[in-house]
């Protein structure tokens, strides 16, 4: 049968032997002329073209430069120019660090890591079945600006209309495979945005050993360790309340004895007193002379209980004092803050033997949790099982910390429902010393998204140290009086 040839102008049917068959058609092809190409991806470099020199001002100046020093000074310009430039940042990195990482190393590391997540986004996300397709069209999320430290990279990402931050929490493994990191954890960031939190080195690996005596310190602001991206760990004690959870061997003296450390400054001041109860006998007790100079220590469970009950009227009369004149509680001599740290806190409120002990055990801190942050009072209690039955007033903690835990449900016992759906697998924290004792989950009130971290290790030397100090410091006014009072 004979056919017919089409050219692109024309629309014609297409001959078929087959008489039944529906009409086929062929769209007409318009054969765009050479000289319109070229045009058109001429505009597109030149457009492509202003928008890098637009956004890379810095570049465009050190270019201006470079060339300018050239037609100055032929190629002897530009060698001088960068050796001297290259002596200048070295020494600004020597001298000073801090500075140089903020203003240098970190934009251009965070550039890097950025072009390195570019290369890759397209092909990891759609393997990871991330990039839906609307109407034939292929919809990627978008990456945005990337803040890396040495050890981890923070990469916002604007999600594609119809996705929630559970289908990347869902994928967080392959995302982490993909863009080899060690691991990847999903923040909530404003709605519809996440940010994917990927670790490419393990800041936490080895142990940190005791961070210096500060000279002055700040409440809100306690340094007893490290975080996971390699910053500074620092702890909250003002205004707030905190429970420590972890199994045996888990590390949480580690914590007590750093956050002692770090409050040592504000104790020989005197702006800070510390009640110590510790029905072990074993880990407070060590540095028990720390506590007779700057407060006071118990570890008889009718001591114990004592103590936790005069802290109550103390409380309530600082507070009738106080009543009608401040709202927050600053620290003085006259009236200093008091950190009361109860080490495992179960023995006094689930296996103390008699009830009555229990409940005034509870009762006592069920009254400094609700009513002494205002006035300058927090309770620091650290325990083994987080159980409702054995600790009944978790909740009344704002501020929480997770060490090892021996079984998954115990880590939104500790730091609240969902928790370990965001990253915080206590359970799996190793049980070797050297690589999990001191590591923790934080979950602060302020921050639902929990944190990794690693207290520093105080050491025995380092604790009689410490203890050396307060024996050669002399006792506050304040507790001679105490003293004296006793004795009469």
């Amino acid at each position: 049968m004979k056919t017919t040839a089409f050219s692109g102008q024309q629309l014609a049917q297409i001959d078929n032997p087959d008489p039944f068959a529906p009409p086929v058609w062929r769209s007409p092809v318009y054969h765009t002329p050479g000289w319109v190409i070229t045009i058109v991806q001429l505009i597109r470099a030149i457009v492509a073209l202003v928008k890098f020199l637009a956004r890379h001002p810095v570049l465009d100046l050190e270019a201006a430069v470079l060339i300018l020093a050239w037609r100055l000074a032929g190629w002897p310009g530009p060698v001088i120019l960068t050796s001297t430039v290259t002596v200048l940042l070295i020494g600004w990195r020597v001298r000073w660090p801090s500075s140089f990482t903020r203003f240098i190393a970190s934009p251009v590391r965070g550039k890097w890591r950025r072009w390195h997540y570019q290369r890759h986004w397209l092909a990891v996300l759609t393997i990871a079945h991330l990039v839906p397709v609307f109407r034939g069209q292929v919809l990627a999320p978008v990456l945005g600006k990337v803040r890396s430290t040495r050890y981890t990279d923070r990469v916002p990402v604007r999600l594609v209309s119809g996705q929630a931050p559970a289908d990347f929490a869902n994928r967080a493994e392959n995302l982490a495979h993909g863009f080899g990191a060690l691991l990847c954890r999903v923040r909530s960031a404003r709605p519809g945005f996440v940010i994917l939190e990927f670790v490419r080195r393990d800041a936490l690996a080895a142990i940190i050993p005791a961070l210096a005596i500060p000279g002055h310190a700040d409440l809100k602001a306690l340094a007893i360790g490290r975080r996971e991206d390699g910053s500074p760990w620092l702890v909250r004690l003002h205004s707030t309340h905190l429970l420590v959870a972890g199994a045996t061997g888990a590390g949480k003296g580690s914590i007590l004895w750093s956050l002692i450390r770090a409050l040592l400054c504000l104790l020989q001041a005197g702006l800070v007193r510390i009640l110590a109860a510790d029905p072990k006998v074993m880990e407070l007790a060590y540095g028990r002379a720390i506590f007779d100079t700057y407060g006071q220590y118990a570890a008889d469970p009718d001591a114990i209980v004592a103590m936790l009950e005069v802290a109550v009227s103390d409380m309530r009369a600082r507070a009738a004092q106080l009543a009608g004149k401040q709202r927050d509680h600053t620290p003085t001599t006259e009236f200093p803050f008091v950190v009361i740290v109860v080490d495992e806190v179960a023995f006094l409120t689930a296996y103390q033997p008699d009830k009555q002990l229990r409940e005034r055990v509870k009762s006592a801190l069920a009254t400094l949790t609700t009513q002494g942050r205002a006035v300058g009072y927090c309770v620091v209690a650290a325990l083994q099982d987080p159980r409702k039955e054995v600790m009944s007033i978790r909740n009344l903690f704002p501020d929480r910390i997770a060490m090892r835990l021996d079984e998954p449900e115990q880590v939104d016992m500790v730091l609240g429902d969902g928790a370990r759906d965001r990253g915080a697998t206590s359970d799996l924290i190793s049980a070797d010393p050297a690589t999990g004792a001191g590591v923790a989950f934080v979950r602060l009130e302020a921050d639902p998204d929990p944190v990794r971290v690693r207290a520093a290790w105080v050491s025995d030397e380092d604790i009689r140290a410490m203890a050396g100090q307060c024996i050669a410091a002399p006792v506050p006014d304040r507790e001679l009086h105490a003293v004296e009072g006793e004795a009469a």
